[in-house]
């Protein structure tokens, strides 16, 4: 019965103007050129704001006041390195490498949950003290009988390896076999890629609604760095968008039919946003305002949540991006704080140092 957070990390830097535009700006058309152009109508979300015309589920949850929009979100770090930007989007710190450990980790430790990973690796934002497993799709053959049983031998006089065999064994018993057989070429590169979205979302709703389940689950999506070819409403912006739609729409669908929906908020956030103008190539390049997705049956949805700064090119970040008005790690703590019941004394000190300033965002349903 406890509730549960799932955390999606858009890898590659998400144009937040492309995914949720601001139609009713008025320098918005002049401002983005070509990539203010879609191949179908944007799916007008209020008089400024609209989504992709690819997100079509998740402004279905926004009109079942599901989901909430977070726009001109960003983080402390105002570079546009992809690796420093997500060290500081998961270690929770202001500058790169100050922390060696992960937001969630660190409020999960606070709280004494599990998280899981859904990946070959824990990512950073879920290392510290926390109980974490993993999982990620393979086609290699079952181990044989006789290999884990000389496992079972060799690991017998270490407590920390047999305890690792074994919730091996169970995660592999609970998987059903259509998740066994999935392709592990999806996994590759700077996290999965969107058509492996579907398949990770569907696997973390069934962990998330089993009654010793996590109680947070972390999913990656890559491709997101769209230098070029972005305008294109059949290129790679477009189908990503559609897969992390239909990811969505799966891990709703799983967390319904288990019960579970109601008592889950699913954050989305990505390293950075994009440049506001287009470059030479039709596509964007890497900028810092962005935009966050806030869903899940115990989210106050059904509005945008923005500070709106404007889109004329003296209202951008160094003339270039859409300007951060409101930090990413207020989102975070809010729901954090609301809906995992993390102390603030512990949000403000331990999960996200040096933040005691910061009001976390009110997000969750009351």
């Amino acid at each position: 019965g406890a509730n549960r957070l799932v955390l999606v990390i858009l890898r590659g830097g998400l144009d937040g103007l492309g995914a949720a535009p601001a139609t009713g700006d008025a320098d918005f058309a002049a401002a983005r050129g070509p990539l203010a152009h879609y191949g179908a109508p944007p799916l007008q979300v209020d008089a400024t704001f609209a989504l992709h015309p690819s997100l079509v589920e998740l402004h279905a949850m926004v009109g079942q006041r599901e989901a909430a929009i977070v726009h001109a979100v960003g983080l402390p770090y105002r570079e546009r390195s992809h690796f420093d930007a997500q060290q500081v989007l998961e270690s929770g710190g202001t500058r790169p490498y100050e922390l060696t450990t992960g937001w969630l980790g660190r409020a999960l430790a606070v709280s004494g949950s599990k998280g899981q990973a859904l990946n070959t690796t824990v990512p950073l934002v879920l290392r510290g003290r926390a109980d974490v497993d993993t999982w990620a799709p393979s086609v290699l053959p079952d181990p044989s009988a006789d290999l884990v049983a000389r496992l079972e031998r060799m690991y017998a006089g270490d407590p920390a390896l047999a305890t690792a065999l074994e919730r091996a064994r169970q995660l592999r018993a609970d998987t059903p076999m259509a998740m066994q057989d999935a392709a592990p070429a999806t996994m590759a590169g700077n996290g999965p890629r969107p058509r492996a979205f579907v398949t990770l979302s569907r696997r973390a709703a069934e962990f998330l609604v089993q009654a010793n389940g996590p109680q947070a689950a972390v999913l990656e999506i890559g491709g997101w760095d769209t230098h070029a070819n972005q305008a294109n409403p059949n290129g790679p912006l477009a189908a990503g968008l559609r897969q992390f739609d239909l990811g969505l729409a799966a891990l709703r669908d799983g967390l319904v039919a288990g019960g579970a929906w109601n008592r889950t908020v699913v954050v989305v956030v990505s390293e950075f946003g994009r440049e506001v103008a287009v470059n030479g190539t039709l596509g964007t390049d890497h900028g810092t305002g962005g935009v966050a997705f806030v869903l899940g049956g115990a989210v106050q949805g059904g509005r945008v949540v923005a500070d709106w700064p404007g889109l004329a090119k003296g209202q951008r970040h160094e003339g270039r991006d859409l300007r951060i008005t409101t930090d990413l790690r207020a989102v975070l703590k809010g729901v954090l704080g609301d809906h995992l019941r993390v102390a603030r004394h512990s949000l403000d000190a331990e999960v996200f140092p040096g933040s005691q300033q910061m009001k976390p965002l009110q997000l969750v349903r009351g």
